[in-house]
């Protein structure tokens, strides 16, 4: 098989245009017909406000800190930590007086 080289997605940061979102930018680094991985960095006082999705996702924390929640759970996420948000919950992710880097693997179900 030869060799398969390509550009991401989105290489650059560039902010989160989600509405609500702030101090968040994001470089999408794969989509598949099944997968999305991203990586997020967001500043002190970043928000992606409380949504759902259809699909489950993680959220892993590579640098600094931040919080998660979960339908009515909330949670801190560190260095070496992840989250997983199930399908069709409520969550949301920020940062207070520290900023975070963040692996997002969104895992869609094929077809659906």
């Amino acid at each position: 098989m030869p060799l398969n080289i390509s550009s991401v997605p989105r290489p650059e940061w560039t902010p989160l245009a989600q509405e609500g979102c702030v101090n968040v930018e994001g470089k999408v680094l794969l989509i598949q017909d099944n997968l999305t991985i991203a990586l997020l960095r967001f500043e002190p006082g970043g928000m992606i406000p409380e949504r759902s999705a259809d699909y489950p996702t993680d959220v892993v924390c590579l640098e600094g800190g931040g919080f998660t929640g979960v339908s009515n759970e909330e949670g801190e996420l560190s260095p070496g930590y992840k989250a997983l948000w199930p399908a069709d919950e409520l969550h949301r992710l920020w940062t207070e007086d520290e900023s975070m880097v963040a692996l997002m693997i969104e895992h869609y179900t094929p077809g659906g």
